[in-house]
């Protein structure tokens, strides 16, 4: 008979996948690098992957920073007391993740141009999908709240120096100065949800484009969790 103890572990072993940490460093004051030894994974740059923070009933997503093949880097945001900050600041090498397969549909589709927005979250993502594109024309803005938290990300940077990232008004009108071509091309619109919708409306709204031109990707709003 196969206990519930044993038939749990088979359940967990089909849904997840367990990787070992073998580095963890600070890449900014605020933003943790953790590498998992996981081969053979699929993934697109942009996707993320869901880590059990606190037993499998309690996951986090994180956005893939890097993947050859083994080395799975993830880069988190320390912001809070949360499940997601406790794992990441408790985590050593050495230690077993247990976490989902690469997903999302924060990736690149074939376009004239391309445009990033957000913050300090979309910027983990925002990295890997410059790095894959190639020599096609790229626009874009990042809002940090302080220099020290730019990423290595070859977009235009702009600070909030204390400012809150929710409902920011400061990228909405960051995007509004972009110069960009007359006709639309594609976007990625991610980080703080009010945020998001925001930049969005200006996008459709203000400047024509289509709704499917805009891919657009929550990944937190004050209050609310459960987001990705």
């Amino acid at each position: 008979m196969v206990s519930v103890r044993s038939a749990g572990k088979v359940l967990i072993d089909r849904l997840f996948v367990r990787g070992t940490v073998t580095a963890i460093d600070m890449v900014t004051p605020r933003m943790r690098r953790i590498v998992l030894d996981a081969p053979g994974l699929e993934w697109t740059p942009g996707q993320h992957v869901r880590v059990a923070a606190d037993g499998v009933m309690t996951r986090r997503t994180y956005s893939v920073w890097d993947y050859d093949g083994t080395s799975l880097e993830l880069y988190v945001l320390d912001h809070g007391e949360g499940p997601g900050a406790r794992w990441a600041r408790s985590v050593r090498p050495g230690q077993e993740v247990v976490f989902g397969k690469p997903e999302g549909n924060l990736v690149t589709r074939p376009s004239a141009y391309h445009l990033f927005a957000g913050e300090e979250t979309a910027a983990v993502a925002f990295g890997p999908m410059l790095r894959a594109l190639g020599e096609v024309p790229v626009y874009g803005v990042v809002e940090a709240d302080t220099p020290g938290d730019r990423l290595p990300v070859d977009l235009t940077w702009r600070f909030r120096e204390g400012t809150s990232a929710a409902s920011s008004d400061s990228l909405v009108q960051a995007v509004r100065d972009l110069d960009l071509p007359d006709e639309p091309g594609t976007a990625y619109v991610a980080g703080e949800a009010r945020t998001v919708q925001a930049v969005r409306a200006h996008l459709v709204r203000d400047r024509g484009w289509p709704r499917r031109s805009v891919v657009t990707k929550p990944f937190w709003t004050p209050g609310k969790k459960g987001m990705e």
